[in-house]
């Protein structure tokens, strides 16, 4: 009796736990690619590949979590070497510029996230360092004017038991600054959700967000 006892606690306590699980959906568009993790684990990237020519598209797709948890988003701007220049060599020789929007939403239709200064972000790479960069003749990474700073990933960045407090709120920019194009005008963009990057849409690469869903 004792053993038949533990084995139906066991089963709900396993039942409880499916129970409390949700499925959300997101959308979310990106200049120029993203990755989106759940408590340090992908739920979904980009289906565009960052080095396709203006990959600007919007994703739509769904998955399952139990609150609260952790939002992790990857966001990058496409860049040909750690000068952070695109069309290198070319008369379009130029830095690029980002920008990143999610929302979430609960089985209602309710926004569980969107993204908005809330966030926390953190950039791991920002290039170039003097922006006279995108003006010279043969730029080269890491000389002169085409400095550039990589900072490495943190270990568990995007899990519940990281210390986030050191880095940035997120920082808003407008859509006339971002100016999105290709898949954002086609998501009905809930009226909190706002285009999110470091400080400099075009020196700031490579950005990390993240954002604890309760």
């Amino acid at each position: 009796m004792k053993r038949l006892s533990s084995i139906a606690a066991l089963t709900v306590v396993l039942f409880t736990r499916q129970a409390s699980a949700e499925t959300f959906t997101a959308d979310v568009w990106a200049d120029n690619w993203f990755s989106l993790n759940v408590n340090g684990s992908q739920v979904a990237e980009d289906s565009v590949d960052i080095t396709t020519e203006r990959s600007f598209n919007a994703e739509s797709f769904s998955f399952t979590a139990e609150r609260p948890f952790v939002l992790g988003l990857i966001a990058k701007d496409f860049k040909e070497n750690d000068t952070g220049l695109e069309y290198i060599g070319t008369r379009k020789q130029q830095m690029g510029d980002g920008g990143v929007i999610l929302q979430i939403k609960d089985a209602n239709g309710d926004a569980a996230a969107v993204t908005d200064d809330a966030w926390q972000c953190m950039v791991v790479h920002r290039a170039p360092l003097d922006k006279s960069c995108a003006r010279q003749d043969k730029p080269v990474a890491g000389q002169g004017a085409c400095g550039y700073v990589v900072t490495d990933v943190p270990a568990g960045w995007d899990t519940a038991g990281f210390d986030a407090s050191g880095w940035s709120s997120a920082t808003v920019h407008s859509e006339r600054a971002v100016r999105p194009k290709a898949g954002y005008d086609r998501i009905s963009w809930d009226a909190g959700a706002r285009l999110i990057w470091g400080e400099d849409l075009e020196t700031d690469n490579t950005v990390l967000c993240r954002f604890i869903v309760e």
